[in-house]
């Protein structure tokens, strides 16, 4: 809808990158304040926030690069747009291993810190979906629906024609599981709860508003590549939510 927030000068300041810095700040500011309740250290929390936005934009990165690989080999062109070119369960899982391997550094609680950080990395992709929304990119099927959006100068998304607000159903999604899991988290939980009911919410939602899409997207077989990792990212967090199940059975039968 609006993909150009501001101009100032020569600095062009795009509404993707600018709600993409807004969730994470939002998202860092959450998680601080959470960990001074919680009695964690809030300059880990910090610091692991860091490195995994970091190896979040790597991962996000890389998978673009894996699903495109083909059309990469006839447009190398494509690699210097470095604003765009990004798939979110890459960002997901580069995010997640940077967190474990910096946690595994630190020597510190990696799902004690995962639970802590999984309402914020919600609210950061809620956020985000808002970017997809400005930019127009992630968009939906054309409908007659009436809460259907016409994009008029997308670089992205067909103009003109009434598609589906994919991209503000997924945002709306996301907040809901930020808020589903801060008051899921009010009670204390078994460790791997919070993580485990973000990536099950995650990838429940992720399956079926793939069907809704229509941007050009990876398929493997019947499947896109999302809903594909979205059994994979469905069948960890079931493990990560009966953890201390997992780990129960485990000290009976050694």
């Amino acid at each position: 809808m609006h993909p150009e927030l501001f101009k100032c000068g020569p600095v062009n300041i795009n509404s993707y990158g600018f709600m993409i810095a807004i969730g994470f700040l939002f998202a860092i500011v959450l998680a601080t304040y959470r960990a001074k309740k919680l009695g964690l250290k809030e300059d880990i929390v910090f610091n692991l926030g860091l490195f995994c936005i970091i190896g979040g934009f790597a991962g996000a990165k890389i998978l673009f690069i894996i699903i495109e690989i083909q059309n990469i080999f006839e447009n190398p062109a494509i690699l210097m747009n470095i604003s765009s070119g990004f798939v979110v369960f890459g960002g997901i899982i580069g995010g997640v291993l940077t967190g474990y391997i910096y946690s595994k550094i630190k020597k510190v609680d990696f799902m004690g810190y995962f639970d802590l950080t999984a309402p914020s990395i919600a609210l950061a992709q809620g956020f985000g979906r808002l970017g997809c929304f400005f930019a127009g990119c992630c968009y939906g099927r054309e409908t007659n629906w009436f809460l259907g959006i016409i994009f008029k100068d997308s670089l992205y998304a067909p103009n003109g024609v009434k598609v589906i607000p994919t991209q503000l159903i997924s945002s709306v999604g996301d907040f809901l599981i930020a808020i589903i899991l801060l008051v899921y988290a009010k009670r204390k939980k078994d460790k791997g709860k919070i993580a485990g009911l973000y990536l099950i919410l995650y990838s429940v939602g992720r399956f079926f508003i793939e069907i809704l899409r229509n941007d050009p997207r990876g398929f493997i077989g019947i499947l896109t590549t999302s809903q594909l990792i979205s059994i994979f990212t469905l069948t960890i967090g079931l493990c990560f939510y009966n953890l201390s199940k997992i780990l129960r059975y485990r000290c009976i039968y050694e």
